[in-house]
């Protein structure tokens, strides 16, 4: 019985530490002066974007001054494609994302941005 139970709290540690290596994950940091409705990442250059990262908030929106947890997305550079509610949509081109880091994007990032 002693045995199970300390195999169980070995177990119990070894999850936790790998959950604390893991760390906050990469995020991004929303001070555009909008709510953002989509966001879509796409290596520097290729224009082939990914899921709508937006859809991983609890409201599906990106207010101003939130952070949004962005997932399936390893280091590297990236365009985004930020799209808002009022059908405008902007790119934001040459982001460095880092592993367990925040990035942010502010309205002077902001590029050829149409209705």
């Amino acid at each position: 019985m002693m045995r199970w139970i300390l195999a169980s709290v070995a177990l119990l540690l070894a999850s936790g530490g790998e959950l604390a290596a893991q760390g906050k994950g990469i995020r991004l940091w929303n001070l555009t002066t909008s709510t953002i409705s989509g966001f879509e990442l796409s290596p520097a250059g290729k224009n082939s974007f990914g899921p709508n990262q937006t859809l991983n908030d609890k409201d599906k929106e990106v207010d101003h001054d939130e952070r949004l947890r962005i997932t399936g997305v390893e280091p590297g550079r990236y365009d985004a494609k930020v799209s808002y509610p009022d059908k405008r949509q902007c790119f934001v081109r040459n982001i460095e994302i880092k592993a367990d880091a925040v990035f942010s994007i502010a309205d002077k990032d902001l590029k050829d941005c149409k209705k």
